[in-house]
């Protein structure tokens, strides 16, 4: 069956990317977004539930700098719209924001569901439907599971996970996705230590999680498996002078001071060293072999964790888009926003703002566009 479209523009996914577009275009354009799932609903775990809409970077560069992959591509993206304009919009919606010590910004709700809930009354001239796109083609007919449409311009918004072989079709080169922003198996057995944390690193049953991992498999996520890696667990640690000043303590209990017990038991028992040793007992050796392991914590990891993903590295070559527009370079008139490009952020709001920002570029280069 064809079904002819009243509206100029499909947005193909209604994820934070395909919404902030829908939003911006609804009162030119007929709008529909297609999405086989609820919209928005990929909104709801950001931020642990509560929403880290944006982080608090002001200077467009320096917020940049937060992307291993596109740092230099966003420039003139947020150029355009930046953190301001992103606190600014869900101001305008009934979104109230607030600003953490770590300059994460949330909705003063720290409800992910109540931002959704204001997202979708703002798209009340929106129309969704809840069909699965299996093709588009550049006669720009958007293909379903349950039939065809055809408009002027496609928005494609798909996210980190899905559409590939859709956007493959029309000619465009993808970059191979990778996790990033996730947990990581290691070689070392860390079960024991299991809910330990120090300096941002989880330990857990496979590995190691947390965020000072998160950013380590951000920034190498394209690296090659094993991989080593290396902490310093104490900094400027003069052990020995905390050993002189308590020499009936065990050393165990002397390195809880500033580790974990249970680390501090691990790192001894791996060296060969009785935990319950008293310090006046530990010659300079002993000291150095504890002072290097603490310096030089090693870890090997092998993987990353199979459910542990938060973002992905990866998607439509940037080479291939223009930035200006986030319009593709092959095929005039469809766009692209948010994941589903090889973007990709830290930690801390980074990448919903990409979501808002390549979002609202997009739109406003049909507006342009139609003109």
């Amino acid at each position: 069956m064809v079904h002819e479209l009243k509206s100029k523009v499909a947005i193909i996914g209604g994820g934070p990317a395909g919404c902030m577009c829908a939003y911006f275009l609804q009162d030119k354009f007929e709008v529909t977004v297609f999405d086989k799932d609820a919209p928005l609903k990929t909104l709801l775990p950001t931020g642990g539930g509560r929403c880290n809409l944006a982080h608090a970077e002001y200077d467009f560069r320096e917020l940049a700098k937060n992307y291993p992959r596109g740092e230099k591509f966003l420039y003139s993206v947020f150029s355009k719209f930046s953190t301001a304009e992103t606190i600014d919009f869900f101001e305008s919606i009934g979104v109230k924001t607030y600003i953490q010590s770590d300059l994460r910004i949330f909705p003063v709700s720290n409800n992910s569901k109540n931002v959704r809930e204001k997202f979708l009354n703002s798209l009340k001239k929106v129309k969704f439907i809840k069909e699965e796109v299996l093709q588009i083609d550049k006669g720009f007919w958007t293909v379903t599971n349950a039939r065809k449409y055809k408009t002027d311009y496609i928005i494609i918004s798909t996210g980190g996970h899905s559409s590939y072989n859709i956007i493959k079709q029309l000619g465009h080169n993808i970059i191979a996705p990778k996790p990033a922003l996730t947990g990581l198996e290691t070689k070392e057995n860390f079960s024991c230590l299991s809910g330990v944390a120090i300096n941002g690193i989880l330990f857990t049953h496979k590995g190691v999680s947390g965020p000072e991992i998160y950013k380590i498999s951000s920034l190498r996520a394209r690296d090659n498996f094993p991989y080593k890696l290396i902490f310093d667990l104490t900094g400027e640690l003069d052990l020995q002078e905390k050993l002189n000043t308590s020499p009936h303590k065990s050393i165990k209990n002397l390195l809880s001071d500033f580790i974990p017990k249970s680390l501090s038991e691990f790192i001894l028992n791996s060296l060969s060293i009785n935990p319950d040793e008293k310090c006046c007992m530990i010659n300079g050796t002993v000291r150095d072999k504890i002072l290097d392991k603490l310096r030089r914590f090693q870890i090997t990891v092998t993987g990353t964790a199979a459910d542990g993903e938060i973002v992905t590295s990866g998607g439509v070559d940037l080479k291939e888009i223009n930035p200006k527009t986030m319009e593709s370079k092959l095929v005039p008139k469809i766009y692209f926003c948010g994941e589903v490009v090889d973007i990709d952020g830290f930690c801390g709001g980074f990448n919903l703002q990409n979501c808002w920002s390549t979002a609202y570029v997009a739109a406003q280069a049909v507006l342009d566009n139609s003109f």
